[in-house]
């Protein structure tokens, strides 16, 4: 029986859709599936029976039918919240109904006997910036000098203590009502603007490196793809302007830097993550690259080495990147 690939994932999705056709053309078996179809257009029935952890049943979408026992791979993208599928409902109805897809459904797509890329349970862990920046220290990366606080004289001592300091957020705006996505992108702070709104909630600053550039790292498995960015105007937050205009080149990441960040994904039960790094210098020494943060499941298409990243999904997806490897992303 031919084992496939479960891509858990929204209907629009480019980034999945580059490792989807990767697969295609090595004809591996790919099942995509949104759980917020659950309903006439996603049916399931799983079973668990006496002296078997396996769970075993169909899982039927619009186009496919698939054994979930012939599962092998998951890559676990960025799904629909199941809100979406019951936002019109009463609001215990819809709670409730939320509660129960999440735990029936998703709990047995989060169970099965497979390679996950990367687990929900991974992500959640690593998705906090106060694990990631321990972490990085822990590992002997350098780290800007940070402060997380809602306290106006706590903030304007660290300020005082440096040239200059930046804002950034811990995740960003959400979506508003309509759908529409927001930003508010990392910023240099005036010391004289701080005031007791800071009490409201948590703030994050940071000392301002001096930077010369930034770098992207992406890590799939045992692959490293790194980019040198630079954005012509020199903004401080290479994400605020037009990402068509970013200039890109390929960068050799120091040795005992990749050994860190393998480390970091070890740690976290990750078998991908998109680190972000500023440079202070030309990047060929390790104490010229200063770490940022890591997203575990951040996009990667718009970079100009898209293709070679999408083959190494496909490579540990498929089960063609070494069981060494493979067997650390269970969960």
């Amino acid at each position: 029986m031919d084992s496939h690939v479960l891509v858990v994932t929204a209907l629009e999705d480019l980034t999945a859709d580059l490792v989807i056709q990767a697969l295609n053309e090595r004809g591996v078996p790919v099942v995509r599936v949104d759980p917020v179809d659950i309903g006439p257009d996603l049916v399931f029935g799983f079973r668990m029976e006496p002296n078997s952890s396996s769970w075993v049943g169909r899982l039927r979408t619009t186009s496919r039918d698939v054994d979930v026992g012939t599962v092998s791979a998951v890559y676990h993208r960025r799904p629909t919240p199941y809100r979406a599928r019951f936002g019109h409902w009463p609001e215990q109805q819809r709670d409730f109904a939320v509660a129960e897809a999440r735990h029936g459904l998703g709990g047995v797509l989060d169970n099965l006997h497979a390679l996950y890329v990367n687990h929900p349970s991974a992500v959640a862990r690593a998705d906090f910036k106060p694990a990631q920046l321990g972490r990085f220290t822990e590992l002997g990366l350098k780290v800007p000098p940070t402060l997380i606080t809602n306290d106006i004289e706590a903030a304007g001592e660290f300020a005082a203590e440096h040239e200059y300091i930046i804002y950034k957020t811990f995740r960003g705006l959400p979506r508003t009502g309509d759908g529409n996505a927001g930003a508010i992108w990392a910023q240099r702070v005036d010391p004289s603007s701080l005031d007791d709104s800071l009490a409201v909630t948590a703030h994050l600053f940071q000392a301002e490196v001096h930077k010369t550039g930034d770098v992207r790292v992406t890590m799939v498995g045992h692959r490293v793809f790194a980019q040198h960015i630079t954005a012509p105007d020199g903004a401080l937050d290479w994400r605020r302007g037009d990402w068509g205009n970013l200039i890109h080149s390929p960068v050799t990441v120091p040795p005992v830097i990749e050994t860190a960040l393998h480390g970091y994904l070890t740690s976290f039960g990750l078998a991908f993550g998109c680190f972000d790094f500023a440079l202070t210098g030309d990047g060929e020494d390790p104490e010229d690259w200063w770490a940022i943060e890591c997203n575990p499941n951040g996009q990667w298409g718009w970079l100009p080495d898209a293709s070679a990243i999408s083959q190494a999904f496909a490579d540990l997806l498929s089960g063609e990147e070494t069981a060494h490897h493979a067997r650390a992303y269970h969960p």
